[in-house]
């Protein structure tokens, strides 16, 4: 087809919507590891899982076998508010750089929670609302999960409880307040109003904390207040599965128009946006009915896949909640007060890991100065304020149509836009304002972090 055709806006109708998450570890041959009780060190039952997490989420995370796990018709009409999101040909950004390449965006930030978090927290709070309880307790980093959830509980009257990283609390005031507007409560982390966090704070002063630390304490509050539950924006199998809606409708609109990409880029913290982007590209990949390039992007401050270790890990520094097998750089590590809040995790999904592990999808670590320079640069000619996570992506994108440029290689790019930027206006000033360093931690930080894996 002509790309005269192909208009700047792919939409899809509401009809065309999926009407089920499609679950990628269906088709994978080597199934991720499963979750380890850190007391036993033997796999964790539903009956084990099931006072942190809801009953149903419970199942949909360890659901090895179903392919496609339908969405009940209250979320699908909750979907519409936002739903089906655009695909977007990036014909500006082409011409700006001189490339053949042909440049897609999946653009999820046209939500009031300004990412895709919405997909998975709607979800999340739906089961639980089924379910009876009173509310959930969760963490959030840069404060886009914290406010799609804060979203959702408003829309099904639950009570949210959320613990957002020192750093992020204080450099981003205004996603805090939106969570206060939609009626969550929010608390900086590590903070003294748990157990596990005054003994963070004692064992590190003045720390600016992680998401392994909001976990922490988002979890022992679940568990020790009757009626609540903890819920997660990221990592879990039960997250992207519901991200799925990402690259369902990325599918279904570029086989609308004949269109199929030669490589998926994604950026990646803990693994949501970007499985549930890939998620039926993979699929047929896994099924060996098509091949596509497909490349994790993280921040070199916190370099999961490149620099971490496959291993089984706590998912949180407090070390109370399970074990999983993962590229990690050890729960006790505590990422450079970068400002791609996002992406601070110190671990990676248990499903990217092992398909990254078996050598289905790549992974490369970029520096946050450069990652603000491919934003501004996406800003000013395709319109749209990026958000520091997404331009991690747009960076490797734009690499990756430089060396179309170079060779003459027309390929086709889809990367995805998790969200926008306005919230992050104070990391903007910084790199405006010549301030912002990209700090990158050294083999023996790591190396120091990797020692004190639990020994499984």
């Amino acid at each position: 087809m002509s790309d005269r055709k192909i208009p700047y806006k792919i939409y899809l109708n509401e009809d065309e919507m999926p009407k089920a998450w499609y679950n990628l570890r269906a088709d994978m041959k080597n199934k991720p590891a499963p979750l380890l009780n850190p007391g036993t060190g033997q796999p964790l039952s539903a009956a084990e899982l099931e006072p942190i997490f809801c009953k149903e989420l419970v199942q949909q995370e360890l659901d090895e076998t179903t392919p496609y796990i339908a969405i009940p018709d209250e979320i699908r009409d909750f979907y519409k508010m936002y739903r089906p999101s655009p695909l977007v040909r990036a014909y500006c950004l082409e011409k700006k750089l001189g490339t053949p390449a042909k440049i897609y965006y999946k653009f999820e930030g046209n939500n009031t929670s300004g990412s895709h978090k919405l997909n998975s927290a709607i979800a999340q709070a739906y089961y639980a609302k089924q379910q009876g309880l009173k509310g959930v307790t969760t963490e959030t980093g840069a404060g886009q999960w914290g406010t799609a959830l804060s979203m959702a509980c408003a829309y099904l009257e639950l009570d949210c409880k959320v613990y957002m990283v020192k750093v992020s609390y204080e450099q981003k005031p205004f996603r805090r307040e939106v969570m206060r507007t939609y009626g969550a409560s929010v608390v900086p982390s590590p903070s003294e109003t748990t157990e596990v966090g005054r003994r963070i704070l004692a064992e590190h002063p003045g720390t600016t904390g992680s998401l392994g630390c909001a976990i922490s304490e988002a979890v022992e509050v679940a568990t020790a207040n009757p009626g609540y539950r903890y819920v997660l924006g990221s990592v879990l199998n039960q997250v992207l599965l519901h991200q799925s809606v990402i690259g369902l409708e990325s599918k279904i609109a570029m086989d609308k128009y004949g269109i199929k990409p030669d490589m998926i880029i994604g950026c990646a913290g803990g693994g949501s946006n970007l499985g549930g982007l890939i998620a039926p590209f993979m699929g047929e990949k896994l099924r060996g009915e098509a091949d596509y390039r497909i490349i994790a992007v993280e921040p070199a401050s916190c370099p999961s896949f490149t620099r971490g270790t496959f291993a089984y890990d706590f998912c949180d520094t407090g070390r109370i909640c399970p074990l999983a097998k993962m590229y990690t750089l050890g729960s006790d590590f505590i990422p450079s007060p970068n400002h791609a809040g996002g992406l601070r995790f110190h671990g990676m999904s248990t499903t990217l890991s092992q398909l990254y592990h078996d050598g289905y999808m790549e992974a490369t670590s970029v520096e946050q100065t450069s990652v603000f320079e491919a934003a501004e640069m996406f800003a000013r000619v395709e319109g749209i304020l990026p958000a520091p996570e997404s331009s991690h992506a747009i960076r490797v994108a734009i690499d990756e149509a430089m060396k179309c440029k170079e060779t003459g290689e027309e390929k086709t790019i889809l990367f995805g836009l998790t969200g926008t930027g306005y919230f992050d206006m104070v990391a903007y000033e910084k790199y405006h304002n010549g301030e912002m360093s990209d700090e990158i931690p050294t083999d023996e930080q790591i190396a120091a972090s990797i020692a004190k894996l639990p020994r499984i």
